[in-house]
Formats: C-alpha cells, sequence, structure tokens
C-alpha cells in the first residue's frame, strides 16, 4: 500500500486485508513493526486481539531492527530502474506493482534457499529443491572435475527465521580430575561444572571455561 501519510485506519485496513487473503489461521502469526503512532495505536491493538495475532515492536532507538523490511527496501531502491523521484503518488503505485510481482516470483532469495517468496509461501520448495538435486547430480556425473570430485548439493531452506533469535541452550557437564598428592595410594577426586554451548557440528566448550575451572579446581583442592 502506498498512501500520502501514515495512520491508523490505512494500518489497520492492511492488516484486515492481509489476513482474509492469506486465510491466516487465529493464533498463529506474529506481527512485527517499528514503533510508530500508527502500529502502537488503540484500533491496530484491537484489530489483533479480534484477529488473534501477537504483535512485537522493534527495541526503542535501533533503526535497523526489522531487517527484512530494510533489506527490502534496499532491494527496491538499488533496482537500474529505481527513479530518482517519482512524478505523482499514481507514478509510485504503478512502479511498485510491478517491483513487487518481480521480488514475489521471480527474484532469488539468499536468505531462503535462493528460492522466491512465492515458492516458499506457496510449499513448493521441498519439490524445487529436489529436482534441483536431480539437476545437480546429473552435471556432477557428466563433469565430476568441476565440483572437485564432491557432489554438489542444493542449498536447503530454512525451517526458521528469527529477527531476534532465542538465546542458545546451554548445558553443564561434569568435568572430573583426579589429582595424585605424595602418597601413591592416596587420590583425590573433584568436580566442577563448565557451561557449553550447542554448535552446528556438536558441542563446543571454550577453552577459557576449561582453563578457569582448572584453577579454581587446583585452589580447592590446595595445590
Amino acid at each position: 500500500m502506498i498512501a500520502a501519510r501514515e495512520s491508523a485506519e490505512l494500518a489497520e485496513q492492511i492488516i484486515a486485508d492481509t489476513a482474509h487473503k492469506q486465510h491466516i489461521i487465529p493464533g498463529t502469526l506474529t506481527l512485527h513493526a517499528e514503533r510508530g503512532s500508527s502500529m502502537r495505536s488503540k484500533p491496530v491493538a484491537a484489530l489483533l486481539v479480534d484477529l488473534d495475532i501477537s504483535k512485537t515492536h522493534s527495541r526503542p532507538h535501533i533503526s535497523d531492527d526489522n531487517p527484512y523490511s530494510e533489506a527490502q527496501f534496499k532491494t527496491l531502491k538499488y533496482r537500474p530502474d529505481f527513479p530518482a523521484r517519482f512524478g505523482s503518488i499514481e507514478d509510485a503505485r504503478a512502479h511498485c506493482q510491478v517491483f513487487f510481482r518481480w521480488y514475489n516470483t521471480v527474484h532469488r532469495h539468499s536468505g531462503i534457499g535462493l528460492m522466491t517468496p512465492h515458492t516458499v509461501h506457496h510449499g513448493y520448495a521441498d519439490q524445487l529443491t529436489e529436482q534441483r538435486g536431480v539437476t545437480l547430480m546429473t552435471a556432477f556425473a557428466d563433469h565430476p572435475q568441476r565440483f572437485k570430485g564432491l557432489a554438489p548439493k542444493p542449498p536447503a531452506v530454512p525451517t526458521a527465521a528469527w529477527i531476534n533469535p532465542p538465546k542458545k541452550e546451554t548445558e553443564t557437564p561434569e568435568i572430573i580430575i583426579r589429582s595424585l598428592n605424595s602418597s601413591p595410594c592416596v587420590s583425590m577426586s573433584l568436580t566442577c561444572s563448565v557451561p557449553i554451548r550447542r554448535a552446528p557440528g556438536g558441542l563446543f566448550i571454550s577453552s577459557e571455561a576449561i582453563h578457569c575451572s582448572l584453577i579454581q579446581l587446583m585452589k580447592a583442592g590446595g595445590s
């Protein structure tokens, strides 16, 4: 929607129309928006309650807290056919109708496995990924030297996209250190917990955490 000015009524209209058009099931959508007066207005808040749509807002004084909108604006403004200025609001609307059709159905986005938004939104991503895999394996069979002997794989479509991702899960494994004193028959066992985090390849323990824990154990054991 392109309008002469922002207003709560227009925000309410576009949200209601989009929810109806896309058949949004109540309780399944979270709407993230900037902290402008329109998106924080009572009409919009009441509409979201009626539609059972959750809402979040950008953090105060952080202008780039909605990176998807920022990326879309950059793509729009860096297109070769984007004019220095529009002659009228009608010109702007005509330009954006063409742009958004291209953006949603032609332009391939790196953040969603080089798919178009239309492909992912309508559930065609798995089918297209399978087709890409067949094409790549055919190319690999014909010319393996081009791939240095490694079979290529199509880019995966992410299962989730986050604006502010939740903190990674941590676990506290137990490290047991045995230190021998002067008597060869006597040993001492000490335990401590070292925080670890999950990494793509498995679990990761920082060397700094282990070093600090060893120092603590040495002090506790009287070494």
